[in-house]
């Protein structure tokens, strides 16, 4: 009796969440911790069918995973990353205060009678808030330190590195399915000049504000990057060279007619771009970006403010 007594005792007072369904799936044992946590008491749920008396639970999904159990005799587990909760649970932990309810695993165990037939299944219910909270904040955290290893301080655009990578990856897929994609490389004409008239801190501000334009212009699909300086780059996936054009003198349009305000000053500055598509004649992605400059400076030999698509020699 005494070993019956400890085993009821330990059952009511174990730091972790134990119920007990018959093949109805209504509740047989309900421990103290679920009392706890759900405000339900043990007497007055027992006997009650689990998916009635919380509506909330998906009784589709965790039905299939409970009559597995019962029908393969094995085990099944409930990870908080497949889903957060079962039971909504509010978290009362001081640690991870910031969380709003309680992450759980929970593991299903089939229940044998004396003559060895399943008809009962256990809920065992793991509070893993703690662990969940510092994994998802270290994911955060990474994530974090992934985008700033990939972003441009002063644009938000990708910086050089990461463009590059971007750039590399298309024309590997290019080489691979065809598709056509198209290079745009443009800088900003006279951007000395900017700095030395407003200062730099204007010349940052212009930088931004071509950025912001370029930001609104692309499709989801493209990648932008600050090459350097006051130097930018664009990779069109699935767009021809005249598509491109079309593309850039949007976008040059639009740099040319929108004025940034500075310390109550007026600044207009152009572009001028020069566009590559990616053809037999380009050998590697080094090549295709040589073309894309070649036709920049020749836009700029032109007069600046324009958009030249490279012309090969031959």
């Amino acid at each position: 009796m005494n070993e019956l007594h400890w085993l009821i005792d330990m059952v009511q007072t174990i730091e972790v969440g134990l119920v007990v369904l018959d093949k109805n799936f209504d509740i047989q044992l309900w421990n103290g911790f679920m009392e706890n946590h759900s405000g339900v008491s043990p007497n007055s749920i027992k006997g009650s069918n689990l998916f009635e008396q919380f509506d909330y639970l998906p009784a589709d999904w965790l039905k299939q995973k409970m009559e597995s159990v019962f029908l393969l005799k094995n085990r099944a587990f409930i990870s908080w990353e497949q889903r957060p909760y079962v039971f909504k649970f509010k978290n009362y932990r001081p640690i991870t205060g910031r969380a709003d309810f309680m992450y759980q695993n929970v593991t299903l165990l089939p229940l044998s009678s004396l003559t060895g037939q399943i008809t009962h299944i256990s809920m065992i219910v793991y509070d893993v808030t703690d662990v969940a909270i510092n994994k998802l904040q270290l994911k955060s955290v990474n994530e974090r330190l992934e985008h700033l290893s990939q972003t441009d301080g002063l644009t938000q655009l990708h910086n050089r590195r990461y463009w590059q990578i971007c750039m590399q990856k298309e024309f590997d897929r290019h080489a691979r399915y065809g598709d056509e994609t198209s290079l745009v490389m443009f800088d900003i004409d006279h951007f000395k000049k900017v700095n030395d008239t407003y200062g730099h801190m204007a010349g940052d501000k212009v930088i931004q504000h071509i950025s912001h334009l370029l930001s609104q212009s692309l499709r989801e699909t493209d990648c932008a990057g600050r090459y350097g300086g006051e130097e930018f780059a664009v990779v069109l996936v699935k767009t021809s060279a005249e598509d491109a054009l079309k593309f850039a003198e949007r976008l040059r349009n639009k740099i040319e007619t929108t004025e940034l305000v500075y310390e109550g000053k007026p600044i207009k500055v152009t572009v001028s771009m020069g566009i590559s598509d990616l053809q037999d004649r380009v050998g590697n992605s080094g090549q295709w970006l040589s073309f894309a400059d070649q036709a920049l400076y020749k836009a700029k030999e032109a007069g600046r403010n324009k958009c030249l698509i490279y012309k090969s020699k031959a």
